[in-house]
């Protein structure tokens, strides 16, 4: 009786009061996507990765703010279903699919060829496709296809489309990375896999670094043009990127979900980046899941290595062999 005594109301209350507060805690975030205002009437997005999890969560949201969304996606049936269910969704009747697979840098320029004779504006450009994972492969291109996928697919397709957002000002690119960019090496051997990260979580980790240090340099490179580039974390989301890992890792991501924030609430630092009053005019940042500035770590800080890795990724995608605009001269005080 002593025992059910100690047991009852308020100390069991309260030992389920403090799980769920836990998780209210570490799921809420003080900036909330469905109270903003904003409307995208009369503009066009491209969201990458957009046939699931959080990918299709900020298609789902621009096309609600009335946005021309474009899906950029790697299968055809999967991207299709995404397209039905967002208009069904949202009434929104100009949500296209557009195939892309950012592993192959021939499928990059063939998107990028299609939007750039296909639409007259491009205002928001999200690069949110990325896996984990993947074994260490080679692809036909001679390129590594995790960091093709992750980093520098993203990088072709920015650069490609730089002129169609100059001409659509004020745009904005957004970046999604990880938290994990802080225990990365931005090795520029990696993308050509003449060195390997050593493991499926140092080559996403790595990824996930370059594309904050692309961000930065990209967003130095835009000044004064009206194109902003920010990155961003999603934190701890529960989606499908775990899936190429094996049983035992799926089993153990499984039962730590219910301590992930859901796709839906892991998108709302992309849409805050894409969309906000708050983040219109800032660039070359990094936001937090939280929607919050945040300091990205040393390396993602690196001006020098960040200019370093630009350079080897120009050459690797031909940029420079295009004729790209040269990069203006860095500041002095931005030496590193």
């Amino acid at each position: 009786m002593e025992l059910l005594g100690i047991l009852s109301p308020p100390w069991w209350l309260l030992l389920l009061l403090l799980p769920a507060l836990l998780l209210w805690a570490m799921h809420r975030s003080p900036w909330e996507p469905h109270k903003c205002p904003a409307d995208l009437t009369g503009k066009t997005v491209i969201v990458t990765g957009a046939n699931s999890g959080i990918g299709k969560c900020v298609a789902m949201d621009l096309a609600r703010r009335n946005a021309r969304t474009i899906l950029a996606c790697r299968s055809q049936e999967r991207g299709q279903a995404a397209v039905e269910e967002i208009r069904a969704a949202t009434g929104n009747p100009a949500v296209v699919l557009r195939l892309l697979d950012t592993g192959s840098l021939a499928s990059v320029r063939a998107f990028a060829s299609a939007v750039l004779r296909e639409e007259s504006r491009l205002d928001v450009l999200v690069n949110n496709a990325g896996v984990t994972g993947l074994p260490f492969a080679i692809t036909s291109e001679g390129l590594e296809q995790t960091f093709t996928i992750n980093y520098l697919g993203p990088f072709l397709l920015t650069n490609l489309l730089l002129d169609l957002l100059k001409a659509s000002t004020p745009a904005r690119v957004v970046n999604v990375s990880s938290f994990r960019h802080s225990v990365g090496t931005a090795d520029s051997a990696f993308l050509t896999g003449q060195r390997c990260p050593g493991g499926y979580d140092a080559a996403y980790n790595s990824t996930k670094l370059m594309n904050v240090l692309f961000t930065a340099e990209l967003a130095r490179r835009l000044e004064g043009t009206g194109v902003t580039a920010n990155a961003l974390s999603p934190g701890v989301v529960s989606t499908s990127i775990m899936r190429h890992f094996s049983w035992p890792v799926r089993a153990l991501f499984s039962l730590l979900r219910p301590f992930m924030k859901s796709a839906e609430q892991g998108a709302a630092s992309t849409i805050f980046c894409a969309v906000s009053e708050e983040a219109a005019g800032i660039t070359g940042k990094y936001f937090d899941s939280s929607c919050r500035l945040a300091l990205p770590s040393a390396a993602a800080r690196d001006a020098a290595l960040a200019r370093k890795l630009w350079e080897a990724s120009e050459r690797l995608t031909g940029l420079t062999e295009q004729g790209h605009p040269p990069a203006p001269p860095p500041a002095a005080a931005g030496a590193a």
